[in-house]
C-alpha cells in the first residue's frame, strides 16, 4: 500500500484523518438516529495526527458537532507507532482517554513493546495482528503466540480482538482460547455505510464478534 505513506510524507494525512473522523462519527450518529444506539465505531489514527495535529481538540469538536457520545468511539493506534514515540504519544493518549473515548493498540505483536510499558498505556483493547491469525491450526508457534497475547490482554483487564479471521477453524481456536471479539472476512468483506447498516440489522446476535467498520 502506498496511499498512507504518501499522505503522511506530504502532510495530507492530517486533513484526511480529520475528514475520516468526522465522516465516521457522522455515520454513527445517523445510525443512532435509526435506533442503533449500542453500536460503537473504531477509527484508525496516523502517527502524524498524534505527533503534529491537535488530535484531542479536533476530537472534541467532532463529538460536539455530531452529537456522538465519546464512549461510542474507539481510536486505534499501531503498536509500532506508540513505541517509536513513547513519551509524546502516551501524553496524547492520556488526553484522549480523558475525553472519554476508548483506545486500542492495533497490529499487536508486530512491534517491540515491553509488558512493563504496555501496562502503563491508557488502552482498553489489544488487536492481534492478522499475521498470527492466518496460520492458526497450521502453525503451533502462531497458536502459542495468539494464546499468550489473549492471556496477557486479559491479565491486564483488556478486551482482545483477533484481526484477519477468515475460517471456521480459526474462529473455533480463538473461541476456545477465550478471545473476546474477531474481525475479518469470516464476518464480511469491507462494506460501505449503507451495506454495513443492512449487515448490522441482519446480524445474528448469538454470534459475538466485532462489526466491520463502514469504510
Amino acid at each position: 500500500m502506498t496511499f498512507i505513506p504518501l499522505a503522511e510524507e506530504s502532510g495530507l494525512v492530517l486533513p484526511i484523518g480529520e475528514w475520516v473522523m468526522h465522516e465516521a462519527c457522522q455515520t454513527l450518529n445517523r445510525w443512532r438516529g435509526q435506533g442503533l444506539t449500542d453500536i460503537s465505531i473504531g477509527i484508525n489514527v496516523s502517527v502524524l495526527q498524534l505527533l503534529r495535529g491537535d488530535l484531542p481538540g479536533h476530537l472534541r469538536r467532532v463529538l460536539e458537532a455530531t452529537g456522538v457520545p465519546a464512549n461510542r468511539v474507539e481510536l486505534e493506534v499501531t503498536e509500532s507507532m506508540v513505541m517509536q514515540n513513547a513519551e509524546q504519544t502516551t501524553h496524547v493518549l492520556n488526553e484522549m482517554r480523558g475525553i472519554g473515548v476508548s483506545l486500542a493498540i492495533d497490529d499487536f505483536g508486530t512491534g517491540y513493546s515491553s509488558l512493563v510499558y504496555l501496562k502503563r498505556l491508557p488502552i482498553d483493547t489489544l488487536k492481534i495482528d492478522k499475521e498470527f491469525i492466518g496460520d492458526l491450526t497450521r502453525d503451533p508457534d502462531d497458536e502459542a503466540i495468539t494464546a499468550t497475547v489473549i492471556t496477557i490482554g486479559h491479565s491486564l483487564g483488556l478486551n482482545v480482538i483477533a484481526e484477519g479471521v477468515e475460517t471456521e477453524q480459526q474462529l473455533a481456536y480463538l473461541r476456545e482460547q477465550g478471545c473476546d471479539e474477531i474481525q475479518g472476512f469470516w464476518l464480511s468483506t469491507p462494506l460501505d455505510a449503507n451495506r454495513c447498516l443492512t449487515f448490522i440489522r441482519n446480524w445474528q446476535p448469538s454470534l459475538v464478534a466485532a462489526i466491520p467498520a463502514p469504510y
